[in-house]
């Protein structure tokens, strides 16, 4: 057993000891059979910390930049949902990676879902790679349009070229943590983070202010850090793929690029890929109507986007959970049990998030000035968080259909769903109503009102039962797969 496997063995078996019944491995549950409620809450609640460490980056960066100046913190408001939109531009390879492996993994056939991991992995940095060139050409241009003003432009400029120069790092870590929860292992990538987020904790301060031997780097340290931490978190996912032990393998020969695999991945993620797109383009495009009011404004809007990121992670996880259960049994030949997965899933976000609601309307002032000491961002923080909050479980209703959705490989249905919802319902109504006698507060009803109708689009879509007639797995899949395994003791 190599150093890296001895380390993760230790800290699974820590992180069992210490939450005895919470934690449970691949080995521990079956995805398609028996119990739905204890399968799904043991994939997703990995997948709940995994976000909420991923979700530690921004904040971590938020807080330290809010220490550091008004300035820098409106910047990171309009820089964050930049690179949420580059990371959704390339986002849907990984999803439909993760799609192809749980399905292949659902029918026992072992050798396509190391092949569709191994190209998964190939095409999306490659993919990686050209989109961190493109970024760091024209970000600052993008982020013009996106109506950053002269004063935070370049500071957001700082930092998305940073980010950019990173994009292949950055991108590559969400392509293991995919391909690993479509196999089913979703412990794996959490303690990967963990680690990760430990070492951006570290970096943050010293770079952002210059302490110690480093330079004052201000917003610019901030992003290296965050590339930083991402990149040693990549070598050592890339490091559990290739050696197989835990999760889906990943082999060298398999990964030259295949063009027909190539088309069949792009025809499942493109779709995945507008997904993400539009909601990272929701956030954008809301942020040049943000833009037209004073920065503290554009501050508090920055705030509040990234609390909705802590409250929301339930609901992500859970999705991605019901996206694994939904591709394995698709897979299996069980689409009654994916549909019993998706609707559990929804009722249990319906309620706990509604609660998660209450809890943020009634402490809506501390938790926003956490991130800031400026009374106005504080003012105007707490309405959005008020407006928003009554309608957070109805996120919780659309994020589980969306993900069976995606699980059966409908990711254009996906798609569709949030584009309707954010493109023809939440961006028209902000657009109208922040140039009413309402303002700013027109913005924060138009969530509320997207969020309770995406949930409706949602439910009677998912209701139609088109998603049965699906199946990713037909079609090319692994070409030339007997002569490119290579053996070993693990086959």
């Amino acid at each position: 057993m190599s150093l890296l496997d001895r380390l993760v063995s230790w800290f699974r078996r820590r992180v069992s000891g210490q939450f005895t019944g919470l934690f449970k491995g691949r080995d521990e549950f079956d995805l398609t059979s028996g119990d739905i409620a204890r399968p799904l809450f043991y994939l997703s609640l990995p997948i709940i910390v995994t976000n909420l460490l991923q979700t530690a980056y921004n904040l971590i960066d938020t807080f330290w930049l809010g220490q550091y100046s008004t300035e820098a913190l409106a910047a990171i408001s309009f820089a964050f949902p930049m690179v949420f939109l580059l990371i959704s531009v390339g986002m849907g390879l990984s999803v439909a990676g993760s799609v192809l492996v749980a399905q292949h993994t659902g029918a026992n056939e072992e050798a396509e879902a190391e092949y569709a991991a191994s190209q998964t992995v190939a095409l999306s940095l490659l993919g990686a790679v050209i989109l961190g060139v493109i970024g760091y050409v024209f970000v600052e241009q993008l982020l013009g349009l996106f109506g950053a003003s002269p004063d935070v432009l370049p500071l957001a400029t700082d930092y998305m070229q940073v980010i950019s120069l990173g994009m292949a790092f950055m991108f590559g870590f969400f392509v293991f943590i995919a391909l690993m929860r479509g196999y089913g292992d979703t412990i794996t990538p959490m303690l990967v983070m963990f680690g990760s987020v430990l070492l951006n904790v570290v970096l943050d301060p010293f770079l952002i202010f210059g302490w110690g031997p480093f330079p004052e780097l201000g917003i610019q340290g901030a992003a290296i850090a965050t590339v930083f931490s991402r990149a040693l978190a990549l070598v050592v996912g890339l490091a559990i793929m290739f050696r197989g032990t835990r999760g889906v393998r990943i082999r060298l020969r398999q990964m030259r690029p295949d063009l027909s695999f190539a088309k069949k991945l792009v025809g499942i993620g493109f779709p995945a890929s507008i997904e993400g797109m539009g909601r990272a383009l929701s956030i954008n495009l809301l942020l040049v109507i943000v833009g037209l009011f004073p920065t503290y404004v554009v501050a508090a809007y920055g705030i509040g986007t990234r609390v909705f990121s802590v409250i929301f992670l339930p609901a992500i996880a859970v999705a991605r959970g019901v996206e694994t259960m939904t591709g394995q049994n698709v897979g299996a030949g069980k689409p009654e049990r994916a549909k019993a997965a998706a609707d559990f899933a929804a009722r249990t976000m319906l309620v706990g998030l509604g609660a998660l609601g209450v809890v943020a309307w009634v402490g809506a002032e501390p938790i926003i000035a956490a991130f800031t000491d400026d009374t106005q961002v504080i003012d105007v923080g707490v309405t959005f968080l008020r407006y928003v909050a009554p309608s957070f479980g109805f996120i919780g209703v659309m994020r589980a259909y969306n993900g069976s959705f995606r699980g059966t490989g409908k990711t254009l249905t996906a798609a569709g769903i949030v584009l309707v919802i954010y493109g023809l319902v939440r961006l028209p109504i902000a657009a109208t109503l922040s140039q009413s006698a309402l303002g700013y507060r027109g913005i924060w009803l138009a969530f509320a009102a997207s969020n309770v109708l995406g949930a409706g689009l949602a439910y009677g879509w998912y209701r139609r039962g088109t998603w049965r007639r699906v199946d990713v797995t037909d079609g090319p899949s692994s070409p030339g797969l007997g002569d490119d395994v290579e053996p070993s003791v693990d086959d």
